[in-house]
C-alpha cells in the first residue's frame, strides 16, 4: 500500500513539473543559415541550421530533414516568430513558412 501511494505522489510531481516546462514565444532575428551534412541516398533533401536570437535567449533550429526549404524565405537578419519549449521549436516566416 505504501509503495502504491509513495509511486502515485512522484508521477503527480513528475507530471506537474512536465506542465509547467517554461514555454516561450515571441519574434526573433534570423541571425545565420548553415547547411548541416549532406545528402546521400536516404537523405535526398539538405538539412539547414537556422540560428535566431530573440531578446533572452539564442536558438539553433534544424529543418526537418523530410521537407525542402526555399532559401529566399529565410533570409539573414529577418524577423520571424517563434514558439519554443525545452526540446522543441516552430519558427514562422512573415510569409507563414514554417521550419
Amino acid at each position: 500500500m505504501r509503495k502504491y501511494f509513495a509511486l502515485t505522489i512522484i508521477v503527480l510531481f513528475l507530471v506537474g513539473l512536465a506542465l509547467a516546462a517554461n514555454k516561450e514565444s515571441g519574434s526573433t532575428k534570423l541571425t545565420n543559415v548553415q547547411p548541416a551534412g549532406t545528402t546521400d541516398k536516404k537523405h535526398k533533401k539538405q538539412q539547414y541550421d537556422l540560428s535566431f536570437t530573440s531578446t533572452t535567449n539564442d536558438y539553433t533550429c534544424r529543418t526537418n530533414e523530410k521537407a525542402k526549404i526555399n532559401a529566399t524565405d529565410w533570409v539573414v537578419g529577418s524577423r520571424s516568430t517563434t514558439r519554443s519549449t525545452a526540446t522543441k521549436a516552430r519558427s514562422e516566416t512573415p510569409r507563414a513558412t514554417k521550419a
